[in-house]
Order: C-alpha cells, then sequence, then structure tokens
C-alpha cells in the first residue's frame, strides 16, 4: 500500500485528488496539508511514501517545503502537481529534491501512474513537462558546445591568444613552439573560420568569447 499524503492550498482540488484516489486499490491517502509548512509537519509524522505537491502555497512554498521533506528518514518521494509548467520551476522543484512533476489538468490515469512510479523510485514527469525538460537540456548543451568545433586544441589555444590581441611572436612565446608552427596554425584558423586577416578572426573569436580570461584557461586545458 502507498501512504499519499496530499499539500495543497485549495480545499476543493485537494477533496477532488482524494477522491479520486480513493478507489485506487493500492493508494492510501494518510494526510492533507493545505499549507508548505504543514506538509512538513505532516510529513515528519505520518512517514508517507509519496507526497502530491503544489508549488504555491502559504508559509512555505512548494520548492522548500520539497527541499525540507526530502531531508527526512524515510525520505518521501515528492511530485509536485501544479499549474506553472515554466522551465525554471521545473528545474527549481527537482534540485530541491522532487521526483516528479506533473501539471494539473492531468488524468487520473496519468496522476496514478507518477504516484506509483515515484513510490518505486523511479523520476516522472507529465508529457508536456517532459517535452520542455528535452528541449531546455538540449539548449543547455548546445550553449556548453566549444566555440568552433572543427579547431584543433592547438588552434583553439592560438585563437584564443589572437582574440587578447597577442601577435605572432608572443603567441609562439607564450605555448613555446616556433614562429613558422603559429604561423600555420593561424593560416589554419582563417581558412576554418572562413576569414582573411586577422582583425576579423577577432572579432569572430570575441563574439565567441574566447577573449575572456576564462576562455584561456579553457583554451590551455587537455581535451
Amino acid at each position: 500500500m502507498i501512504r499519499l499524503l496530499l499539500a495543497d492550498d485549495h480545499p476543493a482540488f485537494r477533496r477532488g485528488l482524494e477522491l479520486m484516489l480513493d478507489d485506487v486499490d493500492d493508494v492510501e491517502v494518510v494526510g492533507r496539508a493545505a499549507t508548505g509548512a504543514e506538509a512538513v509537519e505532516l510529513g515528519a509524522q505520518l512517514s508517507p511514501d509519496v507526497v502530491l505537491m503544489d508549488l504555491r502555497m502559504p508559509d512555505l512554498d512548494g520548492i522548500e517545503a520539497t527541499r525540507r521533506l526530502v531531508q527526512h528518514d524515510p525520505v518521501p518521494a515528492v511530485v509536485v502537481l501544479t499549474m506553472f509548467e515554466d522551465g525554471e520551476s521545473v528545474i527549481a522543484a527537482m534540485r530541491a529534491g522532487a521526483r516528479g512533476y506533473l501539471l494539473k489538468g492531468a488524468e487520473q490515469d496519468e496522476i496514478e501512474r507518477a504516484v506509483r512510479a515515484a513510490a518505486a523510485g523511479e523520476v516522472i514527469f507529465g508529457p508536456a513537462v517532459a517535452s520542455g525538460v528535452i528541449a531546455r537540456l538540449t539548449r543547455d548543451g548546445q550553449a556548453r558546445s566549444p566555440a568552433f568545433p572543427s579547431l584543433t586544441q592547438r588552434e583553439r589555444e592560438v585563437l584564443a591568444l589572437i582574440a587578447v590581441g597577442k601577435g605572432n611572436a608572443a603567441i609562439a612565446h607564450e605555448l613555446q613552439i616556433n614562429l613558422k608552427t603559429v604561423r600555420n596554425h593561424v593560416s589554419n584558423i582563417f581558412t576554418k573560420l572562413q576569414v582573411t586577416d586577422r582583425a576579423s578572426a577577432i572579432v569572430k573569436a570575441r563574439d565567441a568569447g574566447l577573449a575572456s580570461a576564462q576562455a584561456l584557461r579553457q583554451a590551455k586545458e587537455p581535451s
């Protein structure tokens, strides 16, 4: 039997959830909380397996209530059930320790499935939320991709130094390579960046953030 705590500040919605889940054989509603603070208190008293948690509640919001609940022993699986589908809310809830995220309006079978999955230790998202999470992770992954992936590690080092205004002789000294090698690297960089002069390469490099101190350090790290 899955012991379930409902946390929502709207009595009608909370009651609707309870009625919806009353007929589910393997789920027992053991508590009802109208505030975040009450959810934390009942979580400690009742040791539920799963908490269905709204995000916007008095006293404590659902994010902070989740953060406190997952410090309990045993740790309940918190599934957020909210109307907020923005990426920031989803990420904040998961960072706080939530194991699922559903939108209000989810069908009964979707809520039942989420409760069972969370109780079994799985992480569960509603379909709309899952699409948003995947899109966000994809964007974040692309944002972290290195600029100019066609460049070799050494060419990246050379371009980072070009971006901060160093000439070929200074680059040769900095990287402890000979001047002819630097010239070859610069020529390859111009070809790969499709530029014809140093000024254009500097503009592209600075637009990509290669003139920052952090970029210089990263350029020198082994790949």
